[in-house]
């Protein structure tokens, strides 16, 4: 399997390594800028490097096409590549928009060429035991979720593409994608309903060049925040949201409820969790994406922490990072699926265009009642 790569900041990086690991020949990269497409290239021994998607799809003739950049960049060049019957592994969001994301579902389905969205979170040991946990009855029928998580991101990291809806930016489509994808995994696929509101707490953040690797942003924070020759982006993004949805489960006689509550720009007290309530019993993940310790609550009435099953720590990669964990074990099942072997499902453009049109819907903060003339 031939791999071109778009884009060279860490998640470029982290595909391109992921796909190594799947087995597969990373034979391209393509970036924005000429010196450091050609740097990372060098650095990541990739023979091919280009600032020209559509160049180096046709001199690479990759089987499988791996997107790393922002969401705003990714509508252009993932039509390009279904065009030529690529398939396509496309990092979260899908899309800056609900209507180019069902745009693209669908034409990778007309194609035929399958797909991988990696809301990949999925994939750590944790949501992984606690998903057997369920299909085993530990906590008996599955009532609610809860999903809490405050990043206490800093206010003046400089303006880019997290700040825009246009590119992609915003809390839901860079945590509430993963968060879903976790509990959709455990509880089950299918959102029933949803009602949610969204807020921006920053308002704008400082113009700063040389930003490339979104991991290092905090390091270009300037010294001097009063600097009056200092220009200031406008940011148009949610940092802050509170959802609840219903989902279908096949444990559960009643839709599981569902709270996704994440504070982007506010300190927390105690830990960023994931609980899933059952009616005999309760699991609780340490974390905001669970990839802490798991511990269950049963008959014996008190928490108690569980190590990981063998076997599932077996499954997963070994690698440094949590998010390069995630990345690696997707590409290998896509990889995988390619080559006609069995697998698990896994997230594709279908659940990616879903969870576009969710956010758009949320967005709209359309829930509203009332109640001040009572």
């Amino acid at each position: 399997m031939k791999v071109l790569v778009y884009g060279t900041g860490f998640a470029g990086e982290g595909h391109a390594d992921a796909f190594r690991g799947a087995g597969a020949e990373v034979v391209g990269l393509v970036g924005r800028t000429a010196s450091v497409v050609s740097a990372v290239a060098e650095k990541l021994s990739i023979p091919y490097s280009s600032t020209n998607w559509q160049e180096a799809l046709e001199t690479c003739k990759p089987d499988i096409v791996s997107i790393a950049t922002p969401g705003g960049a990714h509508y252009e060049p993932i039509k390009q590549a279904i065009a030529v019957g690529c398939h396509v592994f496309c990092d979260k969001p899908m899309t800056h928009s609900a209507e180019s994301a069902v745009e693209l579902y669908t034409l990778a389905q007309a194609k035929g060429v399958k797909t991988a969205y990696a809301a990949s979170f999925r994939y750590t040991a944790s949501v992984l035991h606690a998903k057997r946990l369920v299909e085993e009855g530990a906590i008996g029928e599955p009532l609610e979720v809860e999903c809490i998580s405050h990043f206490n991101l800093d206010r003046d990291i400089p303006f880019g593409w997290s700040h825009r809806k246009e590119d992609g930016g915003g809390r839901l489509n860079n945590n509430f994608t993963h968060t879903l994808s976790i509990v959709s995994s455990v509880i089950g696929e299918k959102i029933l309903s949803l009602i949610g509101e969204v807020r921006d707490d920053l308002g704008k953040a400082p113009i700063v060049d040389g930003v490339h690797n979104f991991m290092t942003r905090r390091n270009f924070i300037p010294e001097d925040l009063n600097d009056p020759s200092l220009k200031w982006g406008e940011s148009n993004v949610e940092w802050s949201y509170t959802v609840m949805a219903q989902l279908e489960s096949q444990f559960a006689v009643k839709p599981v409820s569902v709270l996704f509550k994440h504070g982007g720009l506010v300190p927390r007290y105690h830990d960023d969790h994931i609980v899933f309530y059952g009616r005999d019993g309760a699991i609780y993940i340490k974390g905001h994406y669970g990839s802490g310790p798991l511990s269950v609550w049963g008959k014996n009435k008190q928490w108690e922490e569980v190590p990981t099953p063998a076997d599932i720590a077996d499954s997963i990669p070994d690698v440094k990072g949590e998010t390069e964990q995630c990345w690696h074990y997707l590409a290998r099942e896509f990889v995988k699926d390619i080559r006609g072997q069995s697998v698990e499902p896994y997230p594709t453009f279908k659940e990616g265009s879903q969870y576009q049109q969710f956010i758009d819907l949320i967005r709209l903060n359309q829930n509203w009642t009332q109640v001040s003339h009572l």
